[in-house]
């Protein structure tokens, strides 16, 4: 009788954080060194195979090919809207129905020359929290991505932005698809990979991660110490116009969220960003405003009031101008530092809540009642 013989499945390197990659190279009775060299291909340089890696020998390249492999996000097509954001879709690894969308969004000085280049990231295919506004939460819940594949997304359109633009992408946002602290090791360990020396050697100041409310998730930020910006996707200031637009809420109310907030400031002294998406006629009133100041005091704060980029088949529309003006003049009144961020991208469904994969896409896990 033969006997079978089990091939070894091989190890992705890009599930490795870098410490786990530092044992994984020891193992292989490699020098300290050889594991940073590894690192920096993958991150830095966003290699797709051992042969690329030029300064390790041939054999040792050899022998790592036949233990690990390299995976690694596809970029599929790229769309550039007439104000100069970009929107790239991407295929994970493994599997032909798994895409995300992932934006570019480029500010300019007068003379034409990039100034800050954002890149909005997606950490999930879909998202599971199934906001009534949102195009990413019509999907359902797919998958978390792993934190290789959320940096192969900064990789490569760093490696645009520097080709396109002669620089390197300046600042991160974790507003893309998906609910970032649902997949909170992956989105930390990310940060943790973008922000190496040997990555791509951002700031953590300049990297802001979204929540619609997750308030464990939030205090573990704050026990952890870790180091980015918090951002809470608000959008109503009552318990019962957030219940109607975001499920999430019936759950993790903006008392236990206030709670979250102080605990996070408390531990580490960072202000907060509320991002609140203005409807027409649903939260847009000055008494709206004036409730939105109270949540503003609960710690430190800024607001980012964000004109809605329209969904189809969702009834909230964008707030009138004139309905914006007298908002932002409460805001004003009630001592709320406050901006206005305009559309961006809408031309081509790459704004805030606009982010979806829609041919043929089934529908995932979701909260949402219907």
């Amino acid at each position: 009788m033969e006997e079978q013989v089990q091939t070894k499945e091989k190890v992705d390197l890009k599930s490795l954080t870098k410490e786990e990659l530092q044992e994984f190279c020891e193992e292989q009775g490699l020098q300290s060194y050889r594991s940073d060299q590894v690192f920096q291909w993958l991150y830095q340089k966003g290699v797709s195979s051992f042969d690329e890696m030029t300064n390790l020998s041939k054999d040792l390249r050899s022998q790592l090919s036949e233990i690990a492999e390299v995976n690694r996000i596809e970029p599929v097509t790229s769309q550039e809207s007439s104000d100069g954001t970009i929107k790239f879709l991407f295929r994970l690894p493994g599997d032909e129905d798994y895409k995300v969308e992932a934006v570019m969004i480029p500010d300019f000085y007068p003379d034409g020359a990039a100034n800050r280049l954002t890149v909005c990231v997606s950490s999930q295919v879909g998202c599971v929290f199934g906001c009534s506004f949102c195009a990413t939460g019509k999907m359902g819940f797919f998958r978390s991505l792993t934190h290789g594949e959320i940096v192969d997304q900064v990789q490569y359109i760093n490696e645009v932005c520097e080709e396109k633009f002669d620089k390197k992408i300046t600042n991160i946002v974790y507003m893309g698809m998906g609910e970032p602290l649902h997949n909170y090791e992956a989105v930390v360990n990310s940060g943790s990979i973008i922000c190496d020396d040997l990555g791509i050697g951002l700031s953590p100041k300049r990297i802001t991660v979204s929540t619609v409310g997750l308030t464990k998730q939030i205090k573990r930020l704050a026990d952890e110490r870790q180091p980015y910006n918090l951002a809470i996707s608000l959008h109503a200031a009552n318990d019962e116009k957030r219940d109607e637009i975001m499920p999430i809420n019936s759950s993790m109310n903006l008392a236990e969220l206030k709670e979250a907030v102080q605990y996070f400031y408390a531990k580490l002294h960072r202000p907060i960003t509320y991002e609140y998406l203005l409807f027409d006629e649903f939260n847009d009133s000055p008494k709206d405003a004036r409730e939105l100041a109270q949540i503003a005091q609960w710690a430190p704060s800024k607001v980012n009031i964000i004109m809605y980029n329209d969904v189809a088949g969702v009834a909230l529309k964008r707030a009138r101008e004139q309905r914006l003006d007298a908002f932002m003049k409460e805001l004003v009144r009630n001592d709320v530092t406050a901006t206005v961020r305009r559309s961006r991208g809408d031309d081509i469904d790459a704004g805030c809540g606009q982010l979806a994969i829609k041919e043929g896409q089934a529908r995932g896990k979701s909260i949402a009642k219907n």
